[in-house]
């Protein structure tokens, strides 16, 4: 697999932590000392599919590919207006193009699982030209009268374009099923048969310390199995692009393998934790600003609900 392209889009709406004071007792101090984040952008009166379909079209041109282009789009997707269609079927029907269409919900960890769906596609010879979107509104996930859940997340979108090519150099995929520490059921239509008690709608649970402890132990693993793999040492790696969930998490891991901090490269401080959304926001944006050369190596790394995680090892 070679990225051809990237592209990522961001509701225009900027929540600060300031502006947060109205919905619950917090303050900048609390927020940014527990989480990292200053601001986040959150949709108002967009559609998840618009922004969705604006990372593609982003992607599409950076690559210098048209929609007609792609063989397959495999969407990673948490939380969506639609339960049926998918939302990679309205990102088809926006960026004007007939190929199959497949929707991942993999939580956090969604995009690097697309990733390795797309790797074996093209293994396969079964596609040529693939577009991997993740687009995420974990804004409306949370009980907005819950600081501890509210404050940490925002929306948005990131795509790639992916060809045939050898960038791509070793995967790591794991699922641990550990339900309890990061969860959230809806509400579905009972039957008169159904002898269970009805399930109303919830938002997101999550128990901090245990995703924290999970999340750390989790991606110093798939690190470490990564440079293992191929054979490289830590000081070979140029970029470390992880799941933008906390800075607590980023600082902690980056501690643990006693790696240089400007390595690990941040965006949640204006993002927050936009779930699957992250990597690929982050990629395309230290890909603009042209802090990716040729032949740097890659790491990225994503944890979450299930309790699932995705790490890749990439050469630019």
């Amino acid at each position: 697999m070679k990225i051809l392209g990237t592209g990522s889009a961001l509701p225009k709406m900027t929540l600060t932590n300031d502006m947060l004071t109205q919905y619950f007792d917090t303050s900048d101090a609390w927020i940014s000392s527990r989480t990292g984040i200053k601001q986040r952008q959150v949709m108002s009166d967009e559609h998840l599919e618009d922004l969705a379909a604006k990372a593609c079209q982003q992607a599409l041109e950076n690559a210098g590919l048209k929609a007609s282009d792609l063989d397959f789009i495999i969407c990673s997707n948490v939380l969506d207006e639609f339960i049926s269609p998918n939302l990679a079927c309205r990102v088809q029907g926006l960026i004007n193009t007939d190929c199959p269409c497949i929707h991942v919900n993999g939580a956090c960890a969604g995009f690097i699982f697309a990733l390795s769906m797309a790797e074996a596609y093209l293994n396969s010879h079964m596609a040529k030209h693939i577009l991997v979107v993740a687009a995420e509104m974990p804004s409306r996930m949370v009980d907005w009268t819950e600081r501890g859940t509210a404050v940490l997340f925002g929306d948005g979108a990131g795509a790639v374009v992916v060809g045939e090519g050898s960038q791509l150099k070793a995967m790591r995929l794991s699922t641990k099923s550990a339900i309890d520490c990061l969860y959230q059921k809806q509400y579905i239509n009972s039957t008169p048969f159904d002898t269970q008690e009805a399930n109303k709608t919830s938002s997101l649970q999550m128990d901090g310390r245990e995703v924290f402890k999970l999340a750390v132990s989790a991606s110093m693993k798939d690190i470490k199995e990564l440079l293992a793999d191929c054979q490289l040492k830590q000081e070979d790696i140029k970029h470390y692009l992880l799941h933008q969930a906390n800075t607590r998490i980023l600082d902690s891991i980056c501690l643990h393998l006693k790696e240089d901090k400007s390595k690990f490269h941040q965006n949640i401080q204006r993002t927050g934790n936009t779930s699957s959304a992250s990597i690929p926001i982050l990629l395309d944006e230290l890909h603009r600003e042209g802090k990716l050369q040729q032949g740097d190596y890659l790491i990225l790394s994503a944890f979450g609900a299930g309790f699932s995680t995705g790490s890749c090892l990439l050469q630019w």
